[in-house]
């Protein structure tokens, strides 16, 4: 019976911890990328400024050209919906919780431009 109860505890421990592990790593994923268009990272940046301004003009022209760069192709759709989130909590009057996920979504992106830079920077 003891061997039994063991089993069943290390089983349960062993997925606990599986799952554990399965979280912690889906939380350093890194968030969809907007692609190398300057355009787009442009006004990411208006739209983050809009945010911490509480500028609810600036956040629909933001909203405006984003939409517009998501339609053209310019703007993947993955990225494109997690920033219309950000938006839709911004104007929800939730600015400072929306600020910190824009701002989290701006550090994971990884410009293409960069990436050049440090390769080449690298060989030489």
């Amino acid at each position: 019976m003891t061997i039994d109860r063991n089993r069943i505890v290390f089983s349960v421990l062993g997925i606990a911890l599986i799952a554990g592990l399965a979280l912690f790593i889906s939380s350093w994923r890194l968030p969809a990328q907007i692609g190398s268009d300057e355009a787009v990272f442009e006004t990411i940046d208006a739209l983050f400024t809009a945010v911490n301004s509480r500028d609810k003009r600036q956040l629909g022209e933001c909203e405006r050209r984003l939409r517009a760069y998501r339609e053209s192709g310019k703007l993947p759709a993955a990225a494109a919906k997690q920033v219309e989130s950000i938006i839709e909590q911004a104007r929800s009057g939730q600015w400072e919780p929306a600020a910190r996920r824009l701002y989290d979504f701006m550090l994971g992106q990884r410009r293409a431009s960069l990436a050049r830079h440090s390769v080449s920077h690298e060989l030489s």
